[in-house]
């Protein structure tokens, strides 16, 4: 007010009085506290609860100890002999204290650092897994403690679901709750899955060192953490080089840790660690690593022992591998696929040695079928209506600037089908192919069965498309089948050991992809190639039809056949895709059929096969028409499509359009006469000319 004296009131700033602006905030902080923490506890409260509940419903230590994680297999021919009996190999149980210190370190440092300090669940990891996450937009990083692997090894399984992780969560604390450190690590250390059917460390130790693992040394305990990070991958026995290389960062991980020293890291000599030599294993075992797995979808969920039947016949096995490892060339691979009529596995290799290698070539590799492909243009081709001895013309052709050549360059000029086939005419092959549509072909090839990727360029006719050898046998398997579907299958049931059926294969019925006449004539097109053809090398005294293969600069090698029910496909060639000097399909390959299927058909009838054209009826010519006609009724159409009858007189026009007899016949005539004959054949008129494709 003017004149009071006082001038305006100040706003006080800071102060010990408590008042102001900051006194103001604290009762809202206050409140906020309250409000955040009452919520907090009280799930805290249950959370505990929830641990404590689930702690008493744990087995006991001695409980754990005994129980076994891990399914038994035994799998049985179809004769009812066993083939190979899979599933876990456990070694000693080891004490906390028994279990080398190095080992010990070694899976705290790789697995869980921060073991001895959280409470089963490492939240730190969990934050970190998922900034990692938030970066990359992958899964990079597991949060997973030690504690967790163990609750998910014993008491759950693999699935990625939430339900699933926060279970575990829940179990690794209540697991932190009943037992000691030393207890849990003991446990994890003695159940923990490392590889090649090893459960804990003493069966892993034994298994890939040949000695317990109670003299684990330094090198050796690198090697064995490493594995648990991908059992498969980081096997000694699978791939050394990968486990080394694991074992090197593991030893740095120690380093880093604190666990051992910078120096005793780079003395650890791994090149010194000798590996126990693997186990006798056979070429059976390609066939197992492809059949087993699919039991997740047979039988789910199964966990108990089981024994499951099959289809693989151990006589036809052995003549497999035998045909296989005496046949394929020096520094090459091979794989043969042995189907019966159904679609079971009688025989499969994946390669000369197992033990070496255990990539199946069979079921995995894709490589180039040369032309073994062409199977899918003739059989485009006769669904179009070419027919074995149609005329076509072997001579060098160019399609949208490219332009196939025959082996040696050498052309055969006016052939039929059946010998352009016989003799993997490369030239009529493109030209067939260009007539019916690539696409045609492609979709004839998908037809059949083939799953992988297919090009439609002029070259794909030669066979340029990456193939497997499964799914080419069984394309060849549909058309023995008489153009049905084949479904390759190589389990029939499986049972518990006291006999309750869990799996029994049904009975199926192919769905048809050809017509009859056109599976007779492929097949009487394949049975050329073996008889006079590529194929000769693969006669074995009773019918065959087949197909060779070859490849760019003999990098690839096929022969692919059936007889008596039996179809039988073979490959061979380098897994780096280097040439091979002298390998083609009619070479090795051939050879190594031949060998099999002599052994393999010896107790089945020989059939002759079915290679009768039982044309429909848009596709009957003119004269075959005329011959199924009755007595005094031949004909033929001319070039205006008049119907042309034969008699006395000669060739006349029939008044009605439909053949009827000769006028003024008084008596049983020829058939036909000398220039009805001429005109009806055409040798009349001079040699007619191959139908022009376009393009050439």
């Amino acid at each position: 007010m003017a004149g009071s004296g006082k001038g305006p009131r100040k706003i006080r700033r800071g102060g010990s009085g408590g008042g102001g602006l900051a006194g103001s905030r604290w009762p809202l902080i206050r409140k906020l506290l309250i409000w955040l923490g009452i919520p907090a506890l009280v799930l805290g409260g249950l959370l505990l609860s929830a641990v404590v509940i689930e702690a008493q419903q744990l087995p006991g230590f001695g409980d754990l100890k005994s129980s076994q994680s891990g399914q038994t297999i035994v799998v049985r021919a179809r004769d009812g002999t066993e083939l190979v009996s899979l599933g876990p190999s456990y070694g000693r149980w080891l004490s906390y204290g028994e279990i080398p210190d190095v080992m010990k370190a070694a899976i705290v440092s790789t697995e869980d650092r921060r073991f001895r300090s959280h409470i089963g669940i490492d939240p730190i990891g969990v934050l970190r897994s998922l900034f990692v996450r938030a970066q990359s937009g992958h899964w990079r990083q597991g949060g997973s403690t030690i504690t967790q692997q163990l609750a998910r090894t014993v008491f759950l399984n693999n699935n990625r679901t939430f339900n699933r992780k926060a279970r575990e969560a829940l179990i690794a604390m209540a697991l932190e709750w009943r037992f000691s450190k030393d207890e849990i690590l003991e446990l994890y250390l003695n159940k923990v899955y490392f590889g090649g059917g090893a459960y804990g460390i003493d069966a892993a130790s034994r298994k890939f060192f040949g000695h317990p693992a109670t003299s684990l040394s330094l090198p050796e305990a690198a090697i064995i953490a490493g594995l648990v990070k991908a059992p498969s991958h980081f096997s000694p026995t699978a791939d050394a080089k990968a486990a080394m290389d694991r074992a090197h960062v593991v030893l740095e991980v120690m380093a880093d840790a604190g666990a051992i020293s910078t120096e005793e890291a780079a003395s650890a000599n791994l090149d010194a660690v000798r590996l126990a030599p693997e186990g006798k294993q056979n070429s059976v075992r390609y066939f197992t690593d492809w059949a087993l797995p699919q039991l997740d979808t047979l039988v789910p969920d199964n966990t108990q022992p089981i024994e499951v039947w099959t289809t693989l016949d151990p006589k036809m096995q052995q003549a497999a591998t035998d045909a296989v490892a005496q046949n394929a060339p020096k520094g090459a691979q091979g794989a043969l696929l042995s189907l019966d009529t159904d679609g079971g596995v009688l025989a499969m290799v994946g390669g000369t040695d197992y033990v070496t290698s255990n990539y199946n070539r069979a079921t995995q590799a894709q490589r180039q079928p040369g032309s073994a492909w062409k199977l899918f243009v003739y059989l485009a081709a006769l669904e179009s209506g070419v027919k074995p001895d149609d005329p076509v013309l072997d001579q060098p052709i160019t399609i949208d600037g490219w332009s196939p050549h025959n082996s040696h360059d050498s052309y055969a000029g006016k052939i039929d089908v059946r010998t352009a086939f016989a003799y993997s005419k490369n030239t009529v092959a493109a030209q067939l192919g260009q007539q019916v549509g690539f696409q045609t072909v492609a979709d004839m090839a998908k037809r059949f069965g083939i799953s992988t990727p297919v090009a439609t360029n002029p070259s794909m006719v030669l066979g340029t498309n990456d193939v497997r050898l499964i799914e080419m046998t069984r394309a060849f398997a549909e058309v023995s089948a008489r153009g049905t579907s084949v479904e390759p299958y190589g389990i029939t049931k499986v049972v518990t050991p006291d006999g309750r059926v869990l799996y029994q294969r049904p009975q199926t019925q192919g769905q048809t992809l050809v017509a009859p006449f056109v599976a007779a004539g492929i097949t009487d097109l394949l049975q050329t190639a073996v008889n006079i053809g590529t194929g000769k090398a693969a006669q074995i005294g009773r019918p065959v039809a087949g197909k060779t293969g070859t490849t760019t600069s003999s990098k690839d090698g096929w022969f692919l056949g059936f007889s008596s029910g039996v179809t039988t496909g073979v490959w061979m060639g380098r897994d780096d895709a280097h040439a091979i000097p002298g390998l083609a399909g009619g070479t090795a390959p051939a050879r190594a059929f031949a060998q099999y299927m002599k052994l393999a058909v010896a107790n089945r009838p020989i059939e002759q096969f079915d290679t009768q054209l039982k044309l429909p009826d848009w596709q009957l010519e003119p004269d075959d028409e005329a011959n199924q006609a009755g007595d005094g009724s031949y004909y033929y159409t001319d070039d205006q499509g008049n119907l042309v009858s034969a008699g006395p007189g000669g060739p006349h026009p029939s008044a009605s359009g439909e053949p009827g007899p000769a006028h003024g016949a008084q008596q049983p005539t020829a058939a036909a006469n000398d220039d009805f004959l001429n005109q009806a054949t055409g040798n009349d008129r001079p040699p007619p000319k191959l139908r022009k494709i376009p393009g050439f």
